[in-house]
C-alpha cells in the first residue's frame, strides 16, 4: 500500500506514517504539493493495490482513507492513535492477521501481503475495545509482545460497490 498524508502534516502525523510503513508492506511517500490525482497516478505506476490516505485534527491523525487504483473510495475511519515509546522491529515479511469483528476483516487484504499464521510471526489483532471504540488494532511481536503501537477506531464505514 502506499501511504501518504494530507497537505501539511503535523510531526505527530508523518511519525505515524513512519511507522505504518515499518510495519506494513509499503511505501511512505511525503504528499507535499500532489493532488489526489496524482497520488492515484503514483499508486497505479508503484506495485502496490491501495492508497492509504491519513488526515489529522489539531495535529493528531485522525482518520484513515482508503482507495484503490481506479480512485474510489474503499473504506475510512476516524481514530485514535498511540505510538510506542521506542522504535518498534517488526519484520514485514512475517505478518500475520486475527480479526474478532467481521465487518473489519477486510482489512486484512488492504494490510498484509500474505497472512502467514505461524506461531512465529508477528500479528496484527483486530479486537473488540473495552472502552467507546468500535475496535483497536494492535500490533505483537514474533515473541507476543505487544509493541505498543495501537489504533482506536472510532468509526468504521465500507464503502459499497457500485455496479
Amino acid at each position: 500500500m502506499l501511504i501518504t498524508t494530507s497537505r501539511k502534516p503535523s510531526k505527530r502525523t508523518r511519525s505515524f506514517c513512519k511507522y505504518l510503513n515499518r510495519i506494513f508492506d509499503s511505501e511512505y511517500v511525503n504528499r507535499g504539493k500532489m493532488s489526489m490525482r496524482d497520488v492515484i497516478l503514483k499508486l497505479v505506476a508503484s506495485n502496490y493495490s491501495y492508497a492509504v490516505l491519513v488526515y489529522e485534527y489539531n495535529g493528531n491523525p485522525s482518520k484513515i482513507t482508503i482507495f484503490n487504483k481506479e480512485g474510489n473510495e474503499l473504506l475510512s475511519m476516524t481514530i485514535n492513535i498511540a505510538l510506542p515509546e521506542e522504535r518498534i522491529n517488526i519484520k514485514k515479511d512475517e505478518l500475520s492477521f486475527k480479526c474478532d469483528i467481521d465487518e473489519m476483516a477486510v482489512l486484512e487484504d488492504v494490510l498484509i501481503s500474505e497472512n502467514n499464521l505461524d506461531e512465529e510471526s508477528n500479528l496484527i489483532w483486530i479486537k473488540e475495545s473495552p472502552n467507546d471504540y468500535k475496535a483497536v488494532l494492535e500490533v505483537f511481536d514474533n515473541k507476543s509482545f505487544c509493541t505498543g503501537f495501537k489504533i482506536f477506531v472510532k468509526t468504521f464505514k465500507l464503502k459499497e460497490e457500485s455496479d
